[in-house]
Protein backbone atom coordinates (compact mmCIF):
# COMPACT_ATOMS: atom_id res chain seq x y z
CA UNK A 1 0.00 0.00 0.00
CA UNK A 2 2.91 2.50 0.32
CA UNK A 3 3.22 3.13 -3.35
CA UNK A 4 -0.47 2.36 -4.32
CA UNK A 5 -0.77 6.22 -4.65
CA UNK A 6 2.25 6.83 -7.05
CA UNK A 7 1.39 4.01 -8.96
CA UNK A 8 -2.29 4.89 -9.40
CA UNK A 9 -1.74 8.41 -9.83
CA UNK A 10 0.76 7.89 -12.74
CA UNK A 11 -0.25 5.01 -14.38
CA UNK A 12 -3.26 6.86 -14.73
CA UNK A 13 -2.42 10.40 -15.79
CA UNK A 14 -0.05 8.30 -18.30
CA UNK A 15 -2.90 6.53 -19.60
CA UNK A 16 -4.75 9.57 -20.15
CA UNK A 17 -2.39 11.08 -21.94
CA UNK A 18 -1.26 8.46 -24.58
CA UNK A 19 -4.98 8.70 -25.17
CA UNK A 20 -5.28 12.31 -25.70
CA UNK A 21 -1.80 12.63 -27.92
CA UNK A 22 -3.91 10.63 -30.10
CA UNK A 23 -7.19 12.59 -30.44
CA UNK A 24 -6.35 16.02 -28.48
CA UNK A 25 -9.98 16.43 -27.48
CA UNK A 26 -11.47 18.62 -24.71
CA UNK A 27 -12.99 15.99 -23.27
CA UNK A 28 -10.19 13.59 -23.39
CA UNK A 29 -8.30 15.63 -21.05
CA UNK A 30 -5.61 13.63 -18.83
CA UNK A 31 -6.30 15.60 -15.63
CA UNK A 32 -10.02 15.85 -15.98
CA UNK A 33 -10.42 11.77 -16.93
CA UNK A 34 -7.34 10.98 -13.88
CA UNK A 35 -9.33 13.04 -11.31
CA UNK A 36 -12.55 11.03 -12.08
CA UNK A 37 -10.91 7.37 -12.90
CA UNK A 38 -9.29 7.71 -9.33
CA UNK A 39 -12.02 8.77 -7.38
CA UNK A 40 -14.20 5.70 -8.82
CA UNK A 41 -11.71 3.51 -8.36
CA UNK A 42 -10.92 4.73 -4.74
CA UNK A 43 -15.36 4.68 -4.31
CA UNK A 44 -15.22 0.95 -5.89
CA UNK A 45 -12.48 -0.85 -3.63
CA UNK A 46 -13.78 1.34 -0.83
CA UNK A 47 -9.65 2.87 -0.21
CA UNK A 48 -9.90 5.64 2.30
CA UNK A 49 -8.69 8.62 1.02
CA UNK A 50 -6.37 9.57 3.59
CA UNK A 51 -4.79 5.99 2.57
CA UNK A 52 -4.39 7.27 -1.16
CA UNK A 53 -2.60 10.29 -0.20
CA UNK A 54 -0.79 8.93 2.41
CA UNK A 55 0.71 6.28 -0.52
CA UNK A 56 1.53 9.65 -2.57
CA UNK A 57 2.96 11.81 -0.13
CA UNK A 58 6.15 11.82 -2.44
CA UNK A 59 4.05 13.40 -5.41
CA UNK A 60 2.80 15.90 -3.17
CA UNK A 61 6.03 16.89 -1.53
CA UNK A 62 7.21 17.26 -5.51
CA UNK A 63 4.75 19.46 -6.15
CA UNK A 64 6.55 22.23 -4.07
CA UNK A 65 9.75 21.98 -6.84
CA UNK A 66 7.27 21.77 -9.68
CA UNK A 67 5.78 25.26 -9.12
CA UNK A 68 9.16 26.93 -8.01
CA UNK A 69 10.52 25.52 -11.42
CA UNK A 70 7.88 28.23 -13.29
CA UNK A 71 10.24 30.55 -12.80
CA UNK A 72 12.83 28.90 -15.08
CA UNK A 73 11.31 30.03 -18.40
CA UNK A 74 10.29 33.19 -16.50
CA UNK A 75 14.06 34.20 -16.80
CA UNK A 76 14.16 32.71 -19.81
CA UNK A 77 11.86 35.50 -21.33
CA UNK A 78 12.31 37.83 -18.83
CA UNK A 79 13.81 40.45 -21.31
CA UNK A 80 9.72 39.92 -23.28
CA UNK A 81 8.50 39.90 -20.09
CA UNK A 82 10.28 43.28 -19.31
CA UNK A 83 8.67 44.67 -22.52
CA UNK A 84 5.04 43.81 -22.18
CA UNK A 85 5.41 44.96 -18.18
CA UNK A 86 2.47 47.36 -18.61
CA UNK A 87 0.10 45.35 -20.71
CA UNK A 88 1.08 42.37 -18.25
CA UNK A 89 0.23 44.86 -15.20
CA UNK A 90 -2.86 46.07 -16.60
CA UNK A 91 -4.27 42.54 -18.01
CA UNK A 92 -4.10 41.07 -14.38
CA UNK A 93 -6.27 44.00 -12.77
CA UNK A 94 -8.88 43.62 -15.44
CA UNK A 95 -8.88 39.93 -15.81
CA UNK A 96 -8.52 39.63 -11.73
CA UNK A 97 -11.33 42.18 -10.99
CA UNK A 98 -13.54 40.65 -13.97
CA UNK A 99 -12.83 36.76 -12.72
CA UNK A 100 -14.29 37.76 -9.30
CA UNK A 101 -17.37 40.13 -10.48
CA UNK A 102 -18.40 38.06 -13.33
CA UNK A 103 -18.39 34.63 -11.09
CA UNK A 104 -20.03 36.33 -8.03
CA UNK A 105 -22.50 37.83 -10.34
CA UNK A 106 -23.48 34.61 -12.43
CA UNK A 107 -24.12 32.81 -9.34
CA UNK A 108 -26.07 35.39 -8.07
CA UNK A 109 -28.32 35.05 -10.79
CA UNK A 110 -28.27 31.41 -10.26
CA UNK A 111 -30.00 32.21 -6.79
CA UNK A 112 -26.83 31.56 -4.56
CA UNK A 113 -26.66 32.12 -0.85
CA UNK A 114 -24.22 34.92 0.35
CA UNK A 115 -21.80 32.31 1.82
CA UNK A 116 -21.96 30.76 -1.45
CA UNK A 117 -21.25 34.14 -3.46
CA UNK A 118 -18.34 34.46 -1.14
CA UNK A 119 -17.05 30.81 -1.52
CA UNK A 120 -17.02 31.73 -5.50
CA UNK A 121 -15.75 34.77 -5.83
CA UNK A 122 -12.04 34.12 -5.08
CA UNK A 123 -12.35 30.99 -7.17
CA UNK A 124 -9.37 31.90 -9.59
CA UNK A 125 -6.75 32.48 -7.95
CA UNK A 126 -4.85 29.02 -6.16
CA UNK A 127 -6.07 27.20 -3.78
CA UNK A 128 -3.44 27.91 -0.78
CA UNK A 129 -4.71 31.64 -0.83
CA UNK A 130 -8.22 31.26 -2.23
CA UNK A 131 -8.97 29.06 1.20
CA UNK A 132 -7.10 32.08 3.54
CA UNK A 133 -9.52 34.89 1.60
CA UNK A 134 -12.68 32.95 1.37
CA UNK A 135 -12.48 32.56 5.16
CA UNK A 136 -11.47 36.28 5.90
CA UNK A 137 -14.62 37.29 3.76
CA UNK A 138 -17.07 34.60 5.51
CA UNK A 139 -17.19 32.54 2.54
CA UNK A 140 -17.29 28.40 3.12
CA UNK A 141 -13.31 27.36 2.96
CA UNK A 142 -13.80 24.12 1.22
CA UNK A 143 -16.45 24.87 -1.08
CA UNK A 144 -14.15 27.94 -2.04
CA UNK A 145 -11.22 25.03 -2.61
CA UNK A 146 -13.62 22.65 -4.47
CA UNK A 147 -14.24 25.54 -7.01
CA UNK A 148 -10.73 26.57 -7.55
CA UNK A 149 -9.86 23.02 -8.45
CA UNK A 150 -13.11 22.72 -10.67
CA UNK A 151 -11.84 26.06 -12.36
CA UNK A 152 -8.58 24.59 -12.89
CA UNK A 153 -9.51 21.48 -14.31
CA UNK A 154 -12.02 23.77 -16.42
CA UNK A 155 -9.40 25.98 -17.84
CA UNK A 156 -6.68 22.86 -18.14
CA UNK A 157 -9.52 20.95 -20.32
CA UNK A 158 -11.09 23.89 -22.56
CA UNK A 159 -8.58 26.93 -22.18
CA UNK A 160 -6.63 27.05 -25.26
CA UNK A 161 -9.72 25.74 -27.29
CA UNK A 162 -11.73 28.60 -26.09
CA UNK A 163 -8.28 31.33 -27.21
CA UNK A 164 -7.82 29.51 -30.38
CA UNK A 165 -11.87 29.65 -30.97
CA UNK A 166 -11.85 33.65 -29.77
CA UNK A 167 -8.42 33.85 -32.74
CA UNK A 168 -6.39 35.22 -29.64
CA UNK A 169 -2.86 34.45 -30.95
CA UNK A 170 -0.08 36.62 -29.32
CA UNK A 171 1.30 34.48 -27.12
CA UNK A 172 1.42 36.92 -24.26
CA UNK A 173 -2.02 37.49 -23.96
CA UNK A 174 -2.73 33.61 -24.17
CA UNK A 175 -0.56 33.25 -21.78
CA UNK A 176 -2.09 35.99 -19.38
CA UNK A 177 -5.21 34.39 -20.06
CA UNK A 178 -4.79 31.11 -18.72
CA UNK A 179 -2.34 32.58 -15.74
CA UNK A 180 -5.38 34.93 -14.26
CA UNK A 181 -8.70 32.76 -15.07
CA UNK A 182 -7.56 28.67 -14.69
CA UNK A 183 -3.88 29.47 -12.41
CA UNK A 184 -1.87 26.43 -11.65
CA UNK A 185 -3.58 23.94 -13.99
CA UNK A 186 -3.96 26.39 -17.11
CA UNK A 187 -0.41 26.85 -16.74
CA UNK A 188 0.80 23.92 -16.43
CA UNK A 189 -1.43 23.60 -19.51
CA UNK A 190 -0.54 26.13 -22.04
CA UNK A 191 3.34 25.43 -21.22
CA UNK A 192 3.39 22.62 -23.00
CA UNK A 193 2.44 25.02 -26.18
CA UNK A 194 4.79 27.63 -25.68
CA UNK A 195 7.23 28.47 -23.74
CA UNK A 196 6.82 31.96 -23.23
CA UNK A 197 3.02 31.75 -22.74
CA UNK A 198 3.65 29.38 -19.66
CA UNK A 199 6.19 31.92 -18.77
CA UNK A 200 3.85 35.06 -18.81
CA UNK A 201 1.08 32.42 -17.24
CA UNK A 202 2.98 31.57 -14.15
CA UNK A 203 3.43 35.15 -13.76
CA UNK A 204 0.05 36.02 -14.04
CA UNK A 205 -0.99 33.26 -11.74
CA UNK A 206 1.19 34.60 -8.77
CA UNK A 207 0.46 38.28 -9.52
CA UNK A 208 -3.08 37.48 -9.40
CA UNK A 209 -3.04 35.42 -6.66
CA UNK A 210 -1.18 38.62 -4.65
CA UNK A 211 -3.83 41.45 -6.42
CA UNK A 212 -7.05 39.40 -5.58
CA UNK A 213 -5.92 38.65 -1.92
CA UNK A 214 -5.50 42.68 -1.04
CA UNK A 215 -8.57 43.84 -3.26
CA UNK A 216 -11.27 41.38 -2.88
CA UNK A 217 -11.37 42.01 1.09
CA UNK A 218 -12.74 45.61 0.06
CA UNK A 219 -13.92 44.77 -3.00
CA UNK A 220 -16.71 42.08 -1.57
CA UNK A 221 -18.08 45.32 0.89
CA UNK A 222 -19.50 47.12 -2.14
CA UNK A 223 -20.82 44.05 -4.02
CA UNK A 224 -22.86 43.10 -1.09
Amino acid sequence: MNSLGIFITIGTFYLFSKIYEKRKAFYLNPVLLSIITIALFLHITEIKYETYMESAQILSFLLGPAVVSLAIPLYKQREIIKAYSKQIFFGIIFGGVLAILSAFYVAKMLGGTSEVLLSIAPKSITTAIAIGVSEKIGGIPPLTAVLVILTGILGNAVGIEILNISKVKDKVARGLAMGVTSHGLGTARIILDDELSGAVSGLAMALNGIFTSLILPYLIKFLK
